[in-house]
């Protein structure tokens, strides 16, 4: 259970926007910024997103046992999130929803439920933007990161460029993209488990689809500690023309 709470946490997506910060004029990481914008649908184009929805499904490693779950996410702008998921653990049904509001934060699983506070809201609000930088891109252009040129490497067997990021929280990252298309394609982090111990996670981007002129990928797996932990499919993804304010309101008690 614990894991899976954890993997929980990790599965988010939000969207921030503004002035990339880049350290010592770092043109190269501009570059490579401005192309992966180009590359998932335009500055214009994803500038204009006020909100989100997508549906996803896959498996959880918990205990080096695989188990089934589905996901729902709502999202507007940077500090509202909403999921919602479900998963069959062990012959356990498992339901929960956890719920970001600006500076305050709800978890619910099953019949417990709690506001967020201290270091899992910080945790949490990490979780939400390591998830959405690789997604659009543009949160690296938003007040409180840094961002600067990183060795290649490569992934899945191509070239890919690397940016190394600070995040609001102080906090780096690492980011890849592919050198010839410019899509993210891999992330590395170290994270907070849902007991606080630290893992070193690795996420891989791929099989991108189009969705009304916004490249998403849709198929996203995660290690920690160079263990499989999340495989996910996204089912589907759109764009909300508005949210009603009661989607981030805390969960209530069934």
């Amino acid at each position: 259970m614990t894991r899976f709470i954890s993997a929980i946490l990790a599965m988010g997506l939000v969207l921030g926007l503004g002035r990339l910060a880049l350290a010592d004029d770092d043109q190269d990481a501009k570059a490579v910024v401005d192309k992966a914008v180009k590359a998932l649908g335009g500055a214009e184009k994803l500038g204009a997103v006020k909100a989100f929805a997508w549906k996803a499904k896959g498996k959880l490693n918990i205990n080096d046992n695989d188990g089934d779950f589905t996901s729902k996410v709502t999202l507007q702008g940077i500090d509202h999130f909403r999921q919602e998921f479900d998963g069959d653990f062990g012959g356990s049904q498992v339901k929960g929803v956890i719920v970001l509001d600006g500076d305050k934060g709800w978890r619910k699983f099953g019949e417990n439920s709690g506001k967020l506070e201290d270091d899992a809201l910080a945790n949490q609000k990490r979780n939400v933007y390591l998830q959405a930088v690789p997604a659009m891109v543009l949160p690296l252009k938003g007040e409180g990161f840094k961002v600067e040129s990183a060795a290649e490497e490569k992934v899945g067997g191509k070239p890919a460029v690397a940016l190394k990021v600070t995040g609001p929280d102080s906090k780096e990252f690492q980011l890849f993209f592919d050198k010839e298309s410019g899509l993210p394609v891999k992330l590395t982090a170290t994270v907070a488990g849902f007991r606080g111990g630290e893992y070193a996670q690795e996420t891989t981007f791929g099989n991108y689809k189009d969705f009304d002129g916004i490249k998403r990928a849709t198929k996203i797996e995660t290690k920690r500690n160079g263990k499989k932990f999340i495989e996910q499919e996204i089912t589907e993804f759109k764009v909300l023309d508005k949210v009603e304010p009661k989607t981030f309101a805390e969960p209530m008690a069934d």
